[in-house]
């Protein structure tokens, strides 16, 4: 079974049928990679998702990520996970030089292996036992027009959007529906969340690469929580405003649980 590494701990004794990951949340590089790195530290901690490992804790059984998404981002399909050029990356420019070297590519390709030979065997094992939800937890910005302009249209930014765009809704779809209805109820928690589903994310490769290995067993809720719990340009964390999404996605776990009884 996956066991711990310098790119991967696996927490709790994954026992049940419910996990979490926060794949993004590492800041951590391998030295030879911040050598060869020009990207400021705060840009890139920016695009990074901070504290996201916090919120995956509210799961009992969860996967820690060291590594930076600029080292290997695990979200992407392994064609597209090391940022080689600006393009790769929202137009950065993350190298000396201007483009990762072949050496260094293969050794990120290698950080990125590495997570996924480790989670096969620790989630073969939960498919076994049958239906599973894996909280693959994320958070994205939406001040990018800078810290001292309008945040980006609340109409178009939820603040938890629930990505569910490769899961098989006909098995899965009330499962959804109970966890969207209880991140929005204002009973639990801190209060109603605005969640709203594939508004501006349906997941990506985490999700897919469920869903192809553990097809009619395997649920990802892609969970991108927006940046309203921290300032997204100086890292700040707003105590308050984070207590209130922990306490918001530990309340809907109850229901998952619910729900994958009804499954089994």
């Amino acid at each position: 079974m996956g066991g711990t590494s310098d790119v991967v701990t696996f927490v709790g004794d994954w026992s049940g049928q419910l996990v979490a990951t926060s794949v993004h949340a590492g800041h951590g590089l391998r030295p030879e990679i911040a050598e060869a790195m020009v990207l400021d530290e705060a840009e890139r901690f920016r695009e990074e998702d901070p504290f996201t490992d916090r919120l995956a804790a509210v799961v009992p059984d969860h996967v820690l990520t060291s590594r930076s998404r600029f080292e290997a981002d695990l979200n992407r399909p392994r064609r597209e996970a090391v940022y080689r050029t600006p393009d790769d990356c929202w137009g950065l420019e993350v190298w000396r030089g201007g483009e990762l070297s072949d050496e260094l590519f293969e050794g990120s390709l290698a950080t990125y292996d590495a997570f996924y030979d480790a989670l096969a065997p620790r989630l073969d094992a939960v498919a076994e036992r049958g239906p599973f939800v894996l909280l693959d937890v994320h958070s994205y910005n939406h001040r990018r027009d800078g810290a001292e302009e309008p945040p980006a249209p609340a109409e178009d930014n939820p603040e938890v959007n629930v990505g569910t765009g490769s899961l098989d809704h006909d098995l899965f779809g009330p499962l959804v529906e109970r966890f969207m209805g209880d991140l929005r109820d204002a009973r639990l928690g801190c209060g109603p969340l605005d969640a709203r589903e594939n508004v501006a994310f349906e997941g990506r490769n985490l999700a897919w690469w469920v869903h192809d290995r553990y097809p009619r067993v395997g649920c990802v809720l892609a969970l991108e929580f927006k940046k309203t719990f921290m300032d997204e340009w100086t890292g700040e964390l707003h105590a308050d405003r984070f207590r209130c999404a922990q306490e918001g996605l530990a309340a809907a776990v109850p229901g998952l649980l619910d729900e994958l009884e009804r499954l089994r």
